[in-house]
């Protein structure tokens, strides 16, 4: 069974879908893209920015379920110009300072309401997180 996860202070949805699904331990975050809760408007500023908006969209979705960027386990990334990616790594590198999630980029020809950036991600509620446990290597080398 599924549950809708929803927040004010994370964008509403601009179309028809969720801000998150939980199915079981795991959750789905939408793709969010750079607007404000508020205005409902992409926020001003350069990619830097538009990238902070949306790191803190996801938190405040992964917080309604009482989740952190701790759970995340898989992001994606959609960028309409790679030459973005140094900035928006930098800034995804100071939200995920440990055991950071696996992550995909891709570039895209646009985004809605022209964000420059958007970012699903998928978090799990039981996860030990990678901390406790140290970075699994491959040693069958």
């Amino acid at each position: 069974m599924k549950k809708i996860i929803s927040t004010k202070e994370a964008p509403a949805a601009v179309g028809p879908y969720s801000q998150a699904v939980r199915v079981g331990s795991t959750i789905y975050c939408a793709g969010q893209i750079p607007l404000d809760p508020k205005s409902g408007q992409i926020v001003p500023g350069d990619v830097g920015a538009q990238t902070r908006r949306v790191l803190e969209n996801i938190a405040a979705v992964l917080k309604a379920e009482g989740l952190s960027f701790q759970n995340i386990v898989k992001t994606t990334i959609f960028l309409t110009d790679l030459a973005d990616f140094q900035t928006v790594n930098e800034i995804y590198a100071s939200y995920f300072k440990q055991a950071p999630p696996a992550r995909s980029t891709v570039q895209v020809p646009a985004l809605p309401k022209g964000a420059r950036i958007e970012i699903e991600a998928v978090a799990m509620i039981d996860q030990d997180m990678a901390a406790d446990e140290g970075t699994v290597s491959d040693t069958s080398g």
